[in-house]
């Protein structure tokens, strides 16, 4: 399998004004950006949030809205889990974005490190 960025992004607060337990107005700048990145580069991304049942439900309709997908949520993607032979607690990925720790304002540059590490992979 060569190299592809996986980007885990939190829901509240990242993907959408932190409105708990409600939803908040989309942060269309973070949404469009991930489509991008996806389109541009293949980038996988996962929802990876703390909400379960109807509210994870009404997070990923409320994402599926706005045309973003994820390919796994609250989960590793499969190929993680081939690759390692397990599925550990804690997700496999390049980045994440949350709006407690890294949020897109602190890497207006998010293209360029995925560029960058899609390349480094492609070396080893």
């Amino acid at each position: 399998m060569s190299y592809i960025p996986i980007i885990a992004v939190d829901f509240d607060g990242t993907l959408c004004e932190n409105k708990w337990p409600g939803i908040g107005a989309p942060k269309l700048d973070v949404i469009n950006k991930l489509l991008d990145l996806r389109k541009k580069l293949g980038v996988k991304l996962i929802l990876w949030t703390c909400r379960t049942g109807e509210d994870l439900v009404q997070a990923v309709d409320f994402c599926n809205y706005y045309g973003l997908r994820f390919d796994a949520v609250n989960d590793h993607l499969d190929a993680m889990k081939e690759k390692f032979g397990n599925d550990p607690r804690k997700v496999c990925c390049t980045l994440y974005l949350d709006d407690k720790n890294v949020t897109l304002s602190d890497v207006p540059n998010l293209e360029e490190i995925m560029l960058n590490e899609i390349e480094r992979h492609r070396g080893m």
